[in-house]
């Protein structure tokens, strides 16, 4: 039977996702906990590989046994073996023709960025950081022009191996969190004495390229910050060039929040993590 499974984790102490030799990652340390629960070797397929560092708080995959357990068997057996920064959080049988990657019709990742003039502390590693007041009105204007279908080459690594930078671009919707802030001309006038907060950046498209929204990220800031008009990020994509774009900013912040299925699945489509963060 076929299963899938909802897994969360922070990606800290990860080389990311995908399995590598050295078993350093997060699709290693599943397998293994599967293999130890169902006594017989897993191999699973995921939604979408996340980068070292970065975090999942519902990445979906699915794999093939024969075993029949109650679904929360194999959530409460497969967290035995698995270390305390990952998860799973569901478990459900899904038809053999559910496919994890290819059933997705979207994925969605969110940003939490934290600004202040001190850097992060009991949250090192789950957010990014800017020590610069930022616009958050021009950024969701900036965002807001990559909305729809484009060539996103200008933000693509060039290790990506996607067959098509053409991506649609659902949502991007930007978010501040914290204390009302201070006048933004004054704020950056005193760049060492303004009010702390967090942005939450939320993205949908159909598909990511590789650090996409990383050097969405750093465009964003860069407009954020005034270094460029909200205008600016048209003129990075029609370049069609990784050096139109702002250097790629830090995975610490970035969260794959899970692919979108159709409901006929029937899947979950967030966890508690969803909701959680800043």
């Amino acid at each position: 039977m076929r299963i899938a499974l909802g897994v969360s984790y922070n990606g800290q102490a990860y080389n990311g996702w995908q399995s590598q030799l050295d078993g350093k990652t997060v699709q290693d340390h599943l397998e293994a906990a599967l293999g130890r629960f169902a006594t017989h070797e897993v191999s699973t397929v995921c939604a979408g590989r996340t980068d070292s560092g970065v975090h999942g708080t519902m990445q979906v995959v699915h794999f093939d046994t024969p075993l029949e357990r109650a679904p929360f068997s194999w959530v409460r057996g497969t967290n035995t073996f698995l270390p305390k920064d990952i998860a799973v959080q569901w478990a459900q049988p899904v038809p053999e023709e559910f496919h994890s990657r290819f059933s997705a019709i979207a994925r969605r990742y969110a940003y939490v960025l934290l600004q202040s003039p001190v850097r992060p502390s009991v949250d090192a590693g789950r957010v990014g950081w800017v020590f610069y007041p930022l616009d958050g009105a021009a950024m969701q204007r900036a965002a807001d022009l990559l909305l729809g279908e484009h060539d996103f080459t200008s933000f693509r690594a060039s290790a990506c191996q996607a067959k098509s930078p053409i991506k649609t671009m659902q949502r991007i919707h930007i978010t501040r969190r914290g204390p009302p802030g201070g006048d933004l001309a004054d704020e950056r006038n005193s760049p060492h004495h303004f009010t702390p907060c967090y942005w939450r950046f939320e993205f949908q498209a159909n598909a990511f390229l590789h650090h996409m929204i990383r050097n969405i990220m750093g465009c964003l800031i860069a407009v954020g910050q005034g270094h460029k008009e909200p205008e600016w990020i048209l003129s990075v994509l029609a370049a069609r060039s990784r050096d139109a774009a702002a250097p790629t900013f830090s995975p610490d912040g970035l969260y794959f929040h899970g692919p979108v299925y159709e409901p006929t699945w029937g899947l979950p489509d967030r966890t508690a993590a969803y909701d959680w963060l800043p």
